[in-house]
Order: structure tokens, then C-alpha cells, then sequence
């Protein structure tokens, strides 16, 4: 019978299994590998597995391997992160007002599959946060990567700035005319991020918090 075109992709589709199904609390039999790899439609021996484990060893996954009675199991140790650092974390995106509902949640699912699917529903839990008042700018993360990159570059920018009414709708300030500014770096106060910058016109520093910021333009003058 011809191998599947997954065949050799066997040891990617292993370490996959090992750090989505395992962790310190939850182990994974030589039966249960071999049938989660012909979910994949990858077959594979025992003899074959005991050699991909040990790799994977040898490339830095810490793959532990326990006995109990007559029945040995896997799962991986030290990871990357702590779950105590994930929670951190998750912890510190939920809260951050800056940070959209939208984004938020999409930050902290990319988070989770920095654990086991086990622990992840544990960050699940942690990530609710009563009352709390999120930005509406879903662009908040393209600013912040903006700006950071003309203050490397020495370069103003541009962009138009706004607020927003007692409706929740949304009013360019100064007629929507652009603001041009010499950036010179990020401030977190009160939760939210805001750009230091120099007004030339107006001779002064000002502050603009980074969400209520828009269409940021990196112009040729330094």
C-alpha cells in the first residue's frame, strides 16, 4: 500500500500531538500516538517512534517518558512559557484598554496554543474582566508598529486623530486635517499607550493616545 504524502511530515505531526495533547498532569500512551497519527493518515511502528521521540530529545523538545505497572507513557516537561507566565499574560491583554475586544481575543487564542489543549481551557477561565471598557481601533497594533518603526527610521509621520462623541461615533479632530509630528517614543499611562512626539508648528511635546490615531503615514522628512 503506497504511504500517504503525509508520511513524511511524521515527526512535525508527532511533536504537534505531544505539545497540544500533553503536559506535566496529562500523558499519552505509544497506542494513543500511534492512533493520533493515522487521524493524519500517517502510519507508523513503535520501533520507528521510539527513534523520533529520542530526536526530538536531541533537537531541545523535553519529551519525559514514565512508567506505571506495564503501561509507559509521554508527555513534555519545560516549555517555553510557565502556565503561570500564560496567565500573565493573558491577564495583562484582557485588562489593557487599548487593546480591542476583537484583537484581544485574537491575541489570547494565539496564546493558548502556547500550552496543552488542557491547560488552555485554564487561561479560558482567566480571561474575563468585568466592566471592563475596551478601544473601538482595530488598527491599534498596525500604530504602535508604525510609529515604532519611524522613530528606527528618524522619520515624522503623519496621520489624522480623533474622538469620539457622546453617540460613540467617531469625530476627526481639526476638521480632519493632518497632524505631522517627529515621534519620539511610546508611553503606557492609565492602561492605554500614548505617542510622545514633537509639534514642529507648535514649538512643544505633545502627547495623542495611540487608538484614537489613524491612517499614520511615515513621511521623507527627518
Amino acid at each position: 500500500m503506497p504511504k500517504s504524502s503525509n508520511q513524511k511530515l511524521k515527526l512535525i505531526y508527532l511533536m504537534k500531538i505531544l505539545l497540544e495533547r500533553t503536559d506535566e498532569t496529562h500523558s499519552i500512551t505509544m497506542s494513543e500516538i500511534i492512533d493520533a497519527l493515522a487521524a493524519y493518515d500517517i502510519s507508523a511502528e513503535r520501533k520507528s517512534l521510539y527513534n523520533d521521540i529520542e530526536n526530538l530529545g536531541v533537537y531541545g523538545l523535553d519529551v519525559i517518558g514514565t512508567q506505571e505497572d506495564r503501561t509507559y507513557s509521554y508527555h513534555i516537561g519545560n516549555r517555553q512559557f510557565e502556565l503561570a507566565e500564560l496567565k500573565l499574560l493573558v491577564d495583562s491583554v484582557a485588562a489593557a484598554k487599548f487593546i480591542t475586544e476583537e484583537k484581544s481575543n485574537e491575541l489570547i487564542k494565539k496564546i493558548e496554543h502556547l500550552t496543552s489543549k488542557h491547560n488552555a481551557t485554564m487561561l479560558q477561565r482567566q480571561v474575563y474582566v468585568a466592566g471592563r471598557v475596551k478601544s473601538m481601533n482595530n488598527g491599534i497594533m498596525e500604530n504602535v508598529d508604525a510609529i515604532h518603526t519611524a522613530i528606527a527610521e528618524n522619520s515624522k509621520i503623519s496621520f489624522q486623530y480623533f474622538q469620539w462623541n457622546v453617540k460613540k461615533e467617531m469625530e476627526l479632530r481639526r476638521g480632519g486635517r493632518l497632524y505631522q509630528v517627529s515621534p519620539w517614543g511610546l508611553m503606557w499611562d492609565d492602561e492605554y499607550y500614548y505617542l510622545v512626539a514633537y509639534d514642529a508648528e507648535a514649538d512643544r511635546i505633545k502627547h495623542y493616545r495611540v487608538d484614537k490615531m489613524l491612517r499614520i503615514t511615515l513621511t521623507e522628512q527627518k
